[in-house]
């Protein structure tokens, strides 16, 4: 019995693949297309919100308080970096990892983060393409093992309800469920960091691929990326100067 359970985990694996977008916007939180789980997503945002408040009022403790508060205040300030505004935050702290990166990382340099990322994303090295996909393929990895021990857990149940001494194996199913959950969100929060570093590193070989001159200082920076920003939101072309380097030499 417990070999047709694996089987049927490697199957729902087998058969999630092609909806793996899917499978991480469901556990995301993005919930809003159905009235039921929309009224659900409501009352996890609120909870959501709450513990954002809580860790903003930890994060600002007094400075010159003993060690203990000083450790508290550091990790309520590390944990609150990781989630997105307070008026964004989605139902589930792994919408909230992934989005913390999605709307941070390029807005810092006044880059759009979801309408310049397809873009950025091609002009990464190779070291960086390699960490970036193995970090993404973690974290579709915790997500579909998550959904397969959820799907297992009712199956799990229906096979083993005569069976009372096997009966712990249902429970340790949920159980490795959640793990696999927190594997996950500890995967996006690695993802959403490496967004900053390819912002960090690359938003400049993107002006370049788009054939715009570099900005001379911070102001220009954000100004000439709010404008291709706006170019790949669809909100219209850029009054810039194109920069198309040296003509080559027909004379030889």
């Amino acid at each position: 019995m417990l070999l047709v359970l694996s089987a049927g985990a490697s199957l729902l694996a087998v058969l999630l693949q092609p909806f793996q977008v899917r499978a991480v916007r469901v556990l995301e939180g993005y919930w809003d297309r159905w009235p039921l789980t929309a009224g659900l997503a409501t009352v996890l945002i609120d909870m959501q919100r709450r513990r954002w408040e809580s860790l903003r009022k930890r994060a600002v403790m007094a400075a010159d308080a003993d060690a203990t508060t000083r450790r508290v205040r550091a990790d309520a300030a590390r944990r609150l970096s990781a989630r997105p505004p307070m008026d964004v935050l989605m139902p589930t702290a792994l919408g909230n990892a992934l989005r913390a990166g999605e709307l941070r990382a390029g807005e810092r340099y006044g880059l759009s983060t979801l309408a310049s990322w397809s873009r950025i994303h091609m002009q990464i090295s190779d070291r960086a393409a390699e960490v970036l996909h193995s970090t993404r393929d973690a974290l579709d990895a915790a997500v579909n093992l998550c959904w397969c021990l959820l799907a297992l857990t009712p199956l799990s149940w229906a096979a083993l309800y005569d069976e009372p001494g096997l009966w712990w194996v249902c429970a340790c199913v949920p159980f490795l469920a959640a793990v696999a959950y927190k594997g996950a969100v500890t995967a996006a929060q690695a993802y959403a960091s490496l967004m900053y570093v390819v912002y960090d590193l690359h938003r400049f070989d993107l002006a370049e691929a788009l054939h715009y001159r570099l900005p001379a200082g911070p102001q220009d920076e954000r100004e000439l990326f709010g404008r291709v920003s706006d170019l790949l939101s669809g909100r219209g072309m850029p009054d810039l100067p194109y920069e198309h380097g040296a003509a080559p030499d027909t004379n030889d």
